[in-house]
């Protein structure tokens, strides 16, 4: 490890909001200044029945550049800049290399019934043997499958996920960075290629071959090349790389959790919850699949071997859907009011898909409550409380299942992300799993992201145990110890899987 004078600037956007940070090592700690924050609004877009719910990519690419024209003019000279994104949803290319229509937004409804249809031409044993995928009806090749008959893949030339999309757009690169290409359902994760199999399934259930689409795949952790000259003039940024870090975003954040890795658990919580342990090879059992949990490729040749659990995005529904009713609600208030609710009163399985889409989220959860024989939550308070009992009920089960399915112990479980600020749930979560709960960092993704730039340049040597090492000493963390009744755990949980 060393200390470097060198910036990196990390693009970090997510579901809800982007962010552009600049960083430099000093004395062995991460220094960050923020150049830009800006919100992140899908739009819908009034074509067929129900409209098509799509990204506002222009809109981030703005409040990219606003961001990266502040770092270079500011916190110059910058060595490189990394992006990274969620997952799954791409941007399509024509012959010049233009964008065919803003990116679909994976909330999006198109691809309902759309695993059934592919699975009749390739059995979903054949496709987790190869990809290691948990099945989400979102993934990439359900969205392709769902899309196979458009103008827009009929002139498509290239298909670019969204942060290789935007790094594009700043170096003229056209790759797939690895860790969000095995979110895609495309990629073979022991052979770390496209998986030709797979891609025959999908030519077979659509009658139409899209392999050629898809971009080289490249490792995190590697210089791309300078951006774009007259771009990089205008933003300060002469000289500076592109750089190919962990483009998932939950991948730049895993790197950053200080951890050891061969006795905790993570939860990357924010808009969805990631919860896992990270190995060196991925699990492919029968069981796995059935559990439904993913192997997602990391940075440093790692696995995050993960399921995707509901997240914070049934909080900021609800959270919505109370201001839109003329209810709005201070969140530090109402989860002080939530703490003052008896416990585990009402819980609901945070997966249900009747959660994923944009709507009424306080009536879809009193719906679950009472397709489960319970009483609906009463009041704003009683519903927060009831999605956090449900979260931490979620980790608790996702986190006994990864243990068991991978054979790792879990001693410790950390909770990096927006989540990690959330105090209630994160004794909640001690309580639920009965494990010690570290929680920070909050800016994780980003953190991890300026740190696989460091390594990729050789500022910081020593891989993945060196970039968690600078994130120990650069970050406050709390520690909360279990205190909760396991017995009263297990019946919630038994009301829900019994």
């Amino acid at each position: 490890m060393s200390t470097s004078s060198a910036r990196f600037v990390a693009v970090d956007l997510g579901a809800s909001s982007g962010r552009v940070l600049a960083g430099h090592l000093e004395g062995g700690r991460l220094q960050t200044q923020e150049c830009a924050r800006f919100a992140n609004v899908p739009v819908r877009v009034p074509v067929g029945s129900g409209g098509v719910l799509h990204w506002d990519v222009l809109r981030l690419w703005r409040g990219v550049l606003d961001g990266l024209r502040v770092a270079g003019r500011e916190h110059g000279p910058v060595r490189s800049v990394g992006v990274d994104t969620w997952a799954v949803d791409h941007g399509l290319l024509d012959a010049d290399g233009a964008l065919i229509g803003n990116p679909v937004h994976y909330r999006d409804e198109r691809t309902a019934g759309v695993p059934d249809r592919v699975f009749a031409h390739l059995a979903p044993e054949a496709m987790y043997a190869r990809t290691g995928v948990q099945v989400q009806p979102f993934n990439t090749i359900f969205q392709l499958a769902a899309a196979s008959g458009s103008a827009a893949t009929g002139v498509a030339r290239r298909l670019l996920m969204v942060p290789d999309l935007l790094g594009y757009w700043l170096a003229g690169v056209e790759i797939t960075e690895l860790t969000n290409a095995s979110t895609t359902g495309l990629l073979d994760v022991t052979t770390r290629t496209w998986s030709p199999e797979v891609l025959a399934g999908l030519t077979a259930a659509t009658g139409v071959d899209l392999s050629h689409l898809l971009a080289p795949v490249v490792e995190p952790g590697r210089v791309l090349g300078p951006l774009r000259a007259e771009l990089a003039s205008d933003l300060g940024l002469v000289g500076t790389d592109l750089v190919a870090v962990g483009s998932h975003d939950t991948a730049s954040a895993v790197a950053a959790v200080p951890m050891d890795p061969s006795r905790s658990a993570y939860i990357s919580s924010g808009t969805w919850s990631l919860v896992g342990v990270e190995l060196d090879a991925p699990v492919l059992s029968e069981a796995s699949r059935r559990a439904n949990f993913t192997n997602e490729l990391g940075v440093d040749g790692t696995v995050r071997y993960l399921r995707n659990v509901g997240g914070l995005w049934l909080l900021s529904e609800s959270l919505r859907t109370w201001a839109e009713g003329g209810r709005p609600h201070d969140l530090s208030r109402l989860l002080a009011a939530a703490a003052k609710v008896p416990g585990l009163s009402c819980v609901v399985d945070v997966d249900d898909p009747a959660f994923v889409a944009p709507g009424d989220m306080p009536a879809r959860i009193a719906d679950a409550a009472r397709r489960t024989g319970q009483r609906p939550p009463r009041d704003e308070a009683s519903t927060v409380r009831c999605i956090l009992d449900s979260l931490a009920l979620g980790y608790r089960r996702a986190i006994r299942q990864a243990a068991t399915l991978s054979g790792r112990q879990v001693d410790v479980v950390h909770v990096v992300g927006g989540g990690s600020r959330n105090e209630l749930l994160c004794r909640l979560t001690a309580d639920a799993t009965g494990l010690p709960v570290v929680a920070g960092p909050a800016e994780c993704t980003a953190v991890g992201n300026l740190l696989v730039q460091a390594w990729a340049t050789g500022a910081l040597t020593g891989g993945l145990p060196a970039i968690r090492e600078v994130v120990a000493a650069s970050s406050e963390m709390t520690r909360w110890e279990p205190a909760g009744d396991e017995a009263a755990w297990d019946a919630a949980e038994h009301r829900l899987w019994p």
